[in-house]
Formats: C-alpha cells, structure tokens, sequence
C-alpha cells in the first residue's frame, strides 16, 4: 500500500501562542471562519457536521458528518471525516497537534484512511491535499491574524 496515497501531512509554524491556535480549533465560530460552518463542541463523543461546497467529481455532497474521537485539551485534537450523504466511500480521520516552538506554535495535521486502490480516494486525497496546504490552513493563519492581540493566548485551552 502507497502510504504517500492513504495519508495526508502537513505542519505549518504560526506566530501565535498555542492556547490561541487550540481556540481557532476548538469554537464553532472560529473553526466557520477557516474551515467550515459547523455544529462543533470539543467534547468526545460530540457527532457534528460541517457544511461545505460540493464537489461532485469525488462525491462530496458538501456536508461532512464528523464524531469527536479525541480531546487532549490544548495539545490534540482527532475527528472522523465522512460524507454526511453517502456520495463517497472515504470514512477517514483528521487530526491536529499543537506544540509550541519558539515564539509560536508548530500545528500538525494528519489526515488518513484514504484507499489507493478507490479512485474517489484518490481523487479526494488530491484535492483534500492541496486544499489543506493552499487555502484552508492559510485561512486559519489569517483567522488567527484577525483575532488580533486584543484577544486573550494564555487562557486554559477548552476541552473535556
């Protein structure tokens, strides 16, 4: 099996304190504002959703139905990431760490349980590739940018 073709990484530093990056991951308002429009609570066990724009070519009907797998509050973050609708086969899992590094964080994302051999996955795991790295976590970045030094960084990161 191609583990090139069944996981997706990426890390990206931010200039930003960890409790302000768990914060961008974790409140519903702020995860609308970088990835999508959600119903989520940090909570394990939480089943949400999240609505995107569809994309037919891989089945995505652009409703994601997720369940929160792990909370370390502040430090890990795990979902599972399906299609709300059936369209498409992938029933993966996403997952973020968050660590600091010299006067930032450094964020990891892991997603996997893409199936070489389904093309869908491989057309997803394309598409999800390039969307992470190119126009969803730039979007995080400029969240946390808006966010601005007025917010609070060092408050207790949420979590149960």
């Amino acid at each position: 099996m191609n583990e090139q073709l069944t996981t997706i990484e990426v890390q990206e530093f931010l200039p930003y304190p960890p409790a302000k990056v768990w914060r961008a991951l974790t409140e519903p308002e702020l995860l609308a504002r970088w990835l999508m429009e959600n119903d989520f609570q940090a909570i394990v066990g939480h089943q949400f959703k999240m609505r995107g724009i569809p994309v037919p070519a891989v089945g995505f009907s652009g409703l994601v139905a997720s369940e929160v797998l792990e909370v370390d509050a502040g430090k890990r973050l795990r979902i599972s990431w399906r299609d709300a609708n059936s369209g498409n086969s992938l029933n993966s899992t996403v997952t973020w760490s968050v660590s600091p590094e010299g006067a930032g964080t450094r964020l990891s994302l892991v997603h996997d349980g893409f199936d070489p051999n389904e093309p869908t996955h491989v057309a997803s795991h394309r598409i999800m590739s390039g969307g992470w790295r190119n126009q969803v976590l730039p979007r995080l970045a400029q969240t946390l940018a808006e966010l601005g030094s007025a917010e609070p960084d060092s408050a207790e990161p949420e979590g149960k």
